[in-house]
């Protein structure tokens, strides 16, 4: 069904640009006073980058997964999370990665890395990067087999999630077999000059405006040449060769779509198994709504088959 010019107009009077990060921040936080908390399985753990203890948080799909922490016995999802570099937390996306967990049956592990503008590019990233170490070299409180784990994340997850996967081929010490890049943000661009249509298209009536979007990637760089930096915008790395399995969902109504979508093709370019679906009708941050919902639940379904699991992805 396509969208209504009611909705329309609503989604347009929502639409503005401009990042106050206080005030973008407290909104944000709106979203901890969930009143399902007390029935989501999850533990606090730390692992540290240098002298900096990253906060992450692991959720359980069900009591016996939680109840069994013995070796080997899990496969993990390790999430990170949107908010354009600067907002959110793993607290405002408890439900959301509870839902994950219990909808692919995989533990979902989430990392609280330092957000911009109070540390710029690639601080957050590679927050990041040492949790999946730690993850992938058995240093953490799960001791998982590396071919079970998948990288995911949405927006500006998404981008921390391609560019982990860069830097962990580049770097050499373990490398992701899967990555699930949920509507990412790979690009560095948002102005009329974006080689990307979408952006056009999209960036003035869909709640997330490529105003907001020029906004977050200032707050992010430290610099002009941090936004040439493939680590900060992946599209722009020369070499994509020895990259993941990859599904990349993107919405229709969406600035970041036809990116999103681009590096898919890219990636497949390069040699990469690649998935890219498009969801009709969808918005930017749709996988924030109700489990109930039929963009989220025709998700779920997507990637439990992109993950080899046997589910409905209903949850």
């Amino acid at each position: 069904m396509a969208m209504s010019q009611t909705a329309r107009r609503i989604l347009k009077a929502l639409s503005f640009d401009g990042i106050e990060v206080e005030a973008s921040r407290n909104l944000a936080d709106l979203k901890r006073l969930d009143p399902m908390k007390i029935f989501y399985k999850k533990i606090d753990y730390k692992i540290y980058n240098g002298e900096f203890e990253v906060p992450t948080r692991i959720f359980f799909p069900h009591e016996r997964a939680f109840e069994n922490t013995g070796p080997n016995l899990h496969k993990v999802m390790l999430f990170i999370h949107g908010g354009g570099w600067v907002t959110e937390s793993v607290d405002n996306y408890e439900r959301i990665c509870a839902r994950l967990a219990n909808a692919t049956e995989q533990v979902v592990v989430s990392v609280d890395y330092r957000l911009a503008p109070e540390n710029k590019f690639p601080i957050g990233l590679e927050d990041c990067y040492a949790a999946a170490k730690a993850i992938f070299t058995n240093r953490f409180i799960l001791n998982v087999n590396p071919e079970d784990i998948t990288l995911i994340g949405d927006s500006a997850g998404g981008n921390l999630a391609a560019a982990l996967s860069l830097m962990a081929r580049d770097r050499g010490e373990f490398m992701p077999r899967r990555q699930i890049l949920i509507y990412p943000a790979v690009y560095n661009d948002y102005s009329e000059n974006s080689p990307f249509e979408s952006v056009r298209e999209n960036g003035t009536d869909y709640l997330l405006t490529a105003g907001k979007m020029r906004d977050y990637v200032e707050l992010y760089a430290g610099s002009e040449e941090d936004k040439q930096n493939p680590y900060f915008a992946p599209i722009l790395a020369e070499d994509l060769s020895n990259q993941p399995d990859t599904l990349i969902l993107t919405a229709e109504f969406d600035p970041l779509r036809d990116e999103g979508e681009a590096y898919g093709k890219r990636l497949k370019e390069a040699g990469n198994y690649v998935e890219v679906i498009r969801i009709p009708e969808a918005l930017h941050g749709y996988f924030a709504l109700g489990i109930k919902h039929f963009y989220v639940k025709e998700s779920f379904d997507y990637m439990n088959r992109f993950l080899g699991n046997k589910l409905t992805g209903e949850g």
